[in-house]
């Protein structure tokens, strides 16, 4: 597996930047037969937690034997085939550069950006490898989405929080609305949104479309719970599944309701695609999502990743925190995308940490870094304390490695800095 095996020629990362509508994917996928009509989807938007929901689904599908099961998500931590994966597995180097080959000319042709591309790209492995259903999250938004393009069979929308409102608005509503764009006609829909003028939106756009969108909260009563170091479990009645129980080796308090939302999800597939009760349990018992509260131990220090990359992530991720009794000290190794709303961030996690090192990652885009600067002003203002700024991530490492030999250090911010930090210290994500 390698870190990018695709072709110079491709889209770089980022290359196209933002670019709504769907005529472009549409294009490319028309062009290779439209491979996305092989099989059938399930298809997950949400500001958080999107990510968990799809592995989840993905690995209880899998857990039933009876389907090829494809997975794509978005963006990567250490490997760009992370993205595209069957049957569990990162597609296989020499698939992705065959199926980039035919979709060459496509891409030139069109001016492709790089989500584009690879969305169409993964579509055409799926269709390779004869899967037979795709669990397909969304990059951005929805309704523009380049994984719009696909009728799936079942739809979840997670939640709805500040992110990218640079691109879907500045909001709650006007993010509420793109994200409802997958919602399609006849096709079934769950969500575990909670705030119910938004629900009242989501249901009203359902209607408009015509289809059906339950509230979580309005079809699944979750009666107990608990919340380890090791994992999660709870206790629910379903109007769907009855009374019953589930264990998912899933860190922090905000997994319950994702795997929630996937065991709904699930439950509202064709029969002849549904798992079966103990597929789900098996599946869920059995999931990994790295990156997510994910804990290594490197050299005596005990390290925690987590791809938070807004407040609503950063204020889940700082509310896990006390369950894992992490050995002190607590050093923060953290580099956020300038365009984020880092300083709700900072303050959702710099009071945790015995320590804080600012830094950048540097696989992130150079024209979205933060200001080390302004980002250290504003810790000083929060909390009155001095974090340290190192700009090169390196060495931001080795220094919070020094200073808690035997405690913990987290690095989060974004998949950039969490991506990039276990390339350094030789962590795989699988």
């Amino acid at each position: 597996m390698s870190v990018n095996p695709l072709p110079d020629w491709f889209p770089g990362y980022g290359a196209g930047g933002i670019r709504w509508g769907l005529e472009r994917t549409e294009a490319l996928l028309a062009g290779v037969g439209n491979p996305h009509r092989r099989f059938r989807s399930l298809h997950i938007a949400g500001t958080n937690g999107k990510g968990s929901v799809a592995a989840l689904c993905d690995a209880a599908l899998r857990a039933s034997g009876f389907h090829r099961v494809g997975l794509y998500t978005s963006p990567h931590l250490v490997s760009f085939t992370e993205r595209i994966r069957i049957d569990g597995r990162p597609v296989a180097d020499e698939a992705l550069v065959a199926a980039a080959e035919r979709l060459r000319p496509l891409i030139e042709r069109t001016g492709a950006s790089f989500f584009e591309a690879t969305t169409v790209l993964a579509l055409l492995c799926f269709a390779d490898a004869d899967i037979d259903v795709a669990v397909v999250e969304v990059g951005l938004g929805g309704r523009l989405d380049a994984t719009n393009v696909i009728t799936p069979v079942a739809v979840a929308i997670t939640n709805i929080a500040l992110d990218h409102a640079e691109y879907l608005g500045a909001t709650l509503p006007e993010i509420a609305r793109e994200k409802a764009g997958i919602l399609k006609p006849r096709i079934p829909a769950v969500t575990a949104e909670r705030d119910p003028d938004l629900l009242r939106l989501l249901h009203a756009r359902a209607a408009e479309v015509g289809t059906e969108l339950a509230g979580m909260d309005e079809v699944a009563e979750t009666l107990s719970t608990d919340v380890t170091a090791g994992g999660i479990q709870v206790h629910f009645r379903s109007s769907a599944s009855g009374e019953r129980t589930l264990h998912a080796p899933l860190r922090g308090s905000h997994q319950l309701r994702n795997v929630l939302l996937a065991a709904e999800l699930l439950a509202r597939l064709p029969s002849d695609l549904r798992p079966s009760w103990e597929d789900v349990e098996q599946g869920f018992a059995a999931v990994r999502w790295p990156g997510r509260l994910q804990i290594e131990q490197v050299r005596g220090t005990t390290w925690v990743f987590d791809v938070a990359h807004n407040p609503a992530g950063a204020e889940a991720l700082s509310s896990s925190l006390d369950l894992l009794e992490l050995p002190r000290p607590l050093v923060l190794v953290m580099a956020v995308l300038g365009d984020k709303l880092w300083p709700a961030m900072l303050d959702a996690l710099c009071p945790k940490s015995d320590a804080a090192i600012l830094t950048v990652a540097p696989s992130s885009p150079p024209d979205r870094r933060w200001d080390l600067g302004l980002a250290a002003e504003h810790v000083v203002r929060a909390t009155g304390r001095r974090p340290r700024t190192i700009p090169e991530l390196e060495p931001a490492l080795e220094r919070a490695a020094t200073l808690a030999p035997h405690g913990s250090v987290l690095v989060t911010g974004s998949f950039h800095t969490v991506g990039d930090a276990m390339q350094h210290l030789g962590i795989s994500p699988f």
